[in-house]
């Protein structure tokens, strides 16, 4: 399948939606970063270990659920550029109004890293570094497959009109990052998303193979996309309903 990439126009900027969606993003990205880089942190001040790894995944599952419910009737709470940009991939979102959405989203994970630092009296933030024994490409590939979950499971659970039921989408993105998390944190974080990456890094100042995580997520996200749309998003003739009985 080809992109359906539309570039969209200036002109959105007159609709009565377009700045509500892009405040809307600095506003939940700000939310989703603060309380999931305060749980890490929160989290990193207890004895390590699993139960760490486990804090962790636990505060990213709940707060993407949360924060994708609420504001998905503001925006599509996004949260993440590499939502944002597999969604333009699938022509859901122009590129204008993308390209604000992921320039709100990166200022909202700033200012919410930059806060939480004050906030903590200067505590280290804990940025998404790559393993011990994990290289560049290695950390790439991992989290090209990570994104490509995460976008998946979001086109089966609220793109695709055959989803399941209206509603249980965040719920079942919130529950996959936080298995994702389990499953990538001694890898590369598990980040799955540039924004959340992003702000951490800028606060700490430590930009050490930060490109992975822009290069992974920005990958694995539309090819998600593109392979979704191909195979499965074509309405199939339904097996499952019950043929008529017979009089």
């Amino acid at each position: 399948m080809a992109p359906k990439l539309e570039l969209g126009h200036r002109g959105e900027a007159s609709e009565p939606d377009f700045l509500r969606g892009v405040l809307g993003e600095l506003v939940l990205t700000f939310l989703f970063v603060f309380i999931g880089v305060g749980a890490a942190i929160t989290a990193g001040k207890s004895p390590g270990g699993d139960a760490e790894l486990t804090a962790v995944a636990l505060g990213q599952a709940l707060v993407v659920a949360v924060i994708a419910t609420a504001g998905f009737h503001i925006s599509g709470g996004h949260v993440n550029p590499a939502v944002t940009l597999s969604l333009a991939v699938g022509g859901h979102i122009t590129l204008f109004r993308s390209s604000l959405y992921i320039v709100a989203q990166l200022l909202g994970s700033s200012v919410a890293c930059v806060l939480l630092r004050w906030l903590t009296g200067g505590l280290a933030t804990p940025v998404h570094m790559l393993a011990d024994g994990v290289g560049p490409i290695q950390g790439v590939v991992a989290e090209v497959v990570f994104t490509f979950s995460l976008l998946f499971v979001i086109y089966a659970a609220i793109v695709d009109p055959r989803k399941l039921a209206p509603g249980i989408g965040p719920l079942l993105t919130g529950l996959l990052v936080g298995a994702n998390t389990i499953a990538g944190g001694a890898l590369t974080g598990a980040s799955m998303n540039p924004a959340r990456s992003f702000g951490p890094a800028l606060a700490a100042g430590v930009w050490t193979h930060h490109w992975v995580y822009w290069v992974g997520p920005l990958t694995g996200g539309p090819l998600a996309v593109l392979v979704y749309e191909s195979v499965f998003m074509a309405a199939p003739v339904d097996t499952h309903q019950l043929l008529p009985q017979q009089e």
